[in-house]
């Protein structure tokens, strides 16, 4: 009987887990509230004014360990050709507008092929069009009118100096 009550309080005052030899495992672990996680953020890029030929980009980049964030602006050149050339003919220069618009190889093709051959270092008409053959490389770079003039005129003087094959009997 002693051996029964002496069991009896055992169990009482030890835990059934104990008992029944199971393992209790308490994980205990921290949370930090008051740490945000790190961000790298795109700065905004901002561009007030509608008159100025630029537009804006940025972009973020955010690993575990660094970070990085850029912006920059882009300038759109063929909007400030077009409104200096606009400023230009606004305060009556003409040709000086028309040279302007003439930088870009588009446009020299365009009025080469209407005839109206873009200005030439102060000549206009027929003379800016000899001005423009005679230096062939102070043509924008791109145009096709003229690189294809130099190809053809290149490939005449090539067959006019072979001679022509004569057939052996």
């Amino acid at each position: 009987m002693r051996i029964f009550i002496a069991l009896l309080i055992a169990m009482i005052t030890l835990s059934p887990a104990t008992l029944l030899g199971a393992d209790t495992n308490t994980v205990s672990s921290t949370v930090v509230t008051d740490k945000a996680p790190p961000t790298a953020s795109a700065p905004s890029v901002v561009i007030n004014n509608s008159d100025v030929c630029k537009s804006a980009a940025s972009a973020a980049i955010q690993t575990q360990i660094l970070g990085f964030a850029s912006g920059i602006t882009i300038t759109d050149e063929n909007c400030e050709r077009i409104k200096l050339s606009r400023s230009l003919y606004l305060m009556g220069m003409k040709v000086a507008a028309v040279s302007t618009l003439c930088q870009d190889a588009r446009v020299f093709d365009a009025m080469w092929m209407a005839g109206t051959p873009c200005p030439f270092f102060g000549q206009i008409g027929d003379d800016a069009k000899v001005g423009w053959e005679a230096c062939p490389d102070c043509v924008p770079k791109g145009s096709l009118v003229i690189k294809k003039k130099e190809s053809n005129r290149m490939n005449k003087t090539k067959t006019e100096d072979e001679e022509p094959w004569e057939e052996s009997q």
